[in-house]
C-alpha cells in the first residue's frame, strides 16, 4: 500500500510551502492538490491556481510524487495544458502524476459561460482531451482536428523529462469511462461513488467500483492487470463519506478495508481548520508512525 495527502491550495505560498516539506518529510509516497477555480463549499474562500502551486511544490521537494487530483477539461485546452504538464514533469525531475477525470457539473464546469454537458458528452471530451495530451507529450510536432479540439503545429519541445510521459491516473465510475482510463491511463482513481446514503453503502459502493474495473480490463484485454493490480494501480480517497484523520484508529481500519479490496494507494485530506476535512495537523505524526507497518 501506498499513501497520499492532499493539500488544498488555500494558503499563501508562505504558509502552504511547510506543508508540502512535511509531507515529504513523514515519508507519504505521493501529494496533491485539486485541480479548480473553486471548489464546493470553499467556492468564496481563498483558492489559488494549481500548476504554480505544483511547480513551487515540486522546487521544494525532491522525493514525493506530485500530481493533480484531479485535473478537469473543463476550462482547459490540450495543447496549452501539455505545455504545463511537461513543465512540471521537468520541475519534479520526472516525479509528477496527472490526475485526470471528466469534469464536474460544479461552478468549474459554467465559469466560461458554456451549456453544461451530459454524462455521456463529458466521456466523449475525456477520451479526446486525453488521447490528444498523449500524442502532444510523446511526439514533438502535432496535428490535430476533432469533435472538440484542434492543433496546428503545435510543438512539445524538449519533451518529457525521462524516456516517458508523466503517468495518467484517470477517475471514472462508469462503464464507458471506465473504458477510457483503461484505454488511455495508466491508473484508475475513484472518491466511490456519489449520493451513497451512508458509510456501510459507501464501502459496498467501491467494492462494486473495483469489479467494474476488472469488467473494463476484462474488455480490454488486460487479465494481467486484473490479477495484478500494480500492473494497473488503484487509488482511493477515503475522505468521501468520513475523515480518515479524525482519529488514528479510523485510518487504520480504513486503509485495512481499502487493501482488501485490492486498492493499491489510498490519499488522505490534510487537515483544515474548520469546515470539511477539519482536524489536528498533529494527526499526521501518528499516522506517518504507522505508514511502515501498513505498506
Amino acid at each position: 500500500m501506498r499513501f497520499g495527502l492532499v493539500i488544498l491550495p488555500q494558503q499563501r505560498w508562505s504558509e502552504a510551502e511547510p506543508m508540502w516539506r512535511r509531507a515529504e518529510a513523514l515519508d507519504f509516497d505521493h501529494a496533491w492538490t485539486y485541480d479548480h477555480l473553486a471548489w464546493r463549499t470553499l467556492v468564496d474562500e481563498p483558492w489559488f491556481a494549481t500548476v504554480p502551486t505544483l511547480a513551487a511544490a515540486a522546487l521544494v521537494t525532491s522525493r514525493i510524487r506530485l500530481g493533480t487530483f484531479v485535473a478537469s477539461p473543463n476550462y482547459r485546452h490540450p495543447v496549452p495544458f501539455a505545455k504545463e504538464v511537461m513543465s512540471l514533469d521537468d520541475l519534479s525531475a520526472g516525479r509528477f502524476v496527472l490526475g485526470f477525470g471528466a469534469g464536474g457539473i460544479g461552478v468549474d464546469a459554467t465559469v466560461l459561460g458554456e451549456p453544461l454537458l451530459t454524462p455521456g458528452e463529458r466521456v466523449r471530451r475525456l477520451d479526446e482531451f486525453v488521447g490528444l495530451l498523449d500524442t502532444l507529450l510523446t511526439q514533438p510536432v502535432t496535428d490535430h482536428q476533432g469533435e472538440r479540439y484542434a492543433a496546428v503545429g503545435a510543438r512539445m519541445y524538449p519533451g518529457p523529462f525521462g524516456t516517458s510521459r508523466p503517468p495518467f491516473v484517470l477517475a471514472a465510475n462508469g462503464p464507458r469511462a471506465l473504458d477510457v482510463a483503461v484505454a488511455r491511463g495508466e491508473g484508475w482513481v475513484t472518491t466511490g461513488m456519489e449520493d451513497m446514503p451512508d458509510v456501510a453503502s459507501w464501502w459496498r459502493g467501491v467494492a462494486e467500483l473495483g469489479e467494474r474495473l476488472d469488467a473494463a480490463l476484462e474488455r480490454a484485454g488486460r487479465t494481467d492487470a486484473v490479477a495484478d493490480h500494480e500492473l494497473f494501480p488503484r487509488y482511493l480517497s477515503l475522505d468521501s463519506k468520513e475523515f480518515a484523520l479524525d482519529n488514528v484508529a479510523r485510518f487504520e481500519d480504513m486503509v485495512g478495508r481499502a487493501a482488501e479490496l485490492g486498492f493499491t494507494d489510498v490519499i488522505v485530506h490534510h487537515p483544515r481548520p474548520d469546515g470539511i476535512y477539519a482536524g489536528d495537523p498533529a494527526i499526521l505524526d501518528d499516522v506517518a508512525a504507522l505508514l511502515p507497518r501498513l505498506r
